[in-house]
């Protein structure tokens, strides 16, 4: 049985998908974009923007009851590969032991000119 999961301090989803879907106790959730959910803006920098992710994928997180030591997996879109350097150390805040299994990659464009955009896969 598939639970949607959605926090209110998350962005609200922009499409036809959900903030996150919980299967049999692991969590499946969406990109997040750096958008503030209270204010619906984006700070500038990719350090500002990967902090501002993350803090939507730990509303996410724990709406579900988890938190970032259930994150098994993670996608990390960049606008630019040079800000490779910048992301990893904010995202090693975050993820400092037994850190999740991950990809990172470069593309053409992220939706509202974003300079990052991160999911993951969580595992109660």
């Amino acid at each position: 049985m598939k639970n949607i999961i959605a926090s209110p301090h998350a962005p609200k989803a922009v499409g036809p998908y959900s903030q996150a879907v919980e299967v049999d106790g692991t969590l499946y959730i969406s990109g997040q974009l750096p958008v503030d959910g209270a204010t619906s803006t984006m700070p500038e920098g990719i350090e500002a923007q990967t902090r501002q992710s993350l803090k939507n994928l730990e509303y996410i997180l724990t709406e579900a009851g988890m938190g970032f030591k259930n994150v098994v997996k993670t996608t990390v879109l960049l606008q630019h590969i040079s800000d490779f350097a910048k992301m990893n150390a904010v995202y090693a805040e975050h993820f400092s032991e037994q850190m999740p299994a991950r990809i990172c990659f470069e593309v053409a464009a992220l939706p509202m000119g974003a300079l990052v955009e991160i999911d993951a896969v969580a595992v109660k």
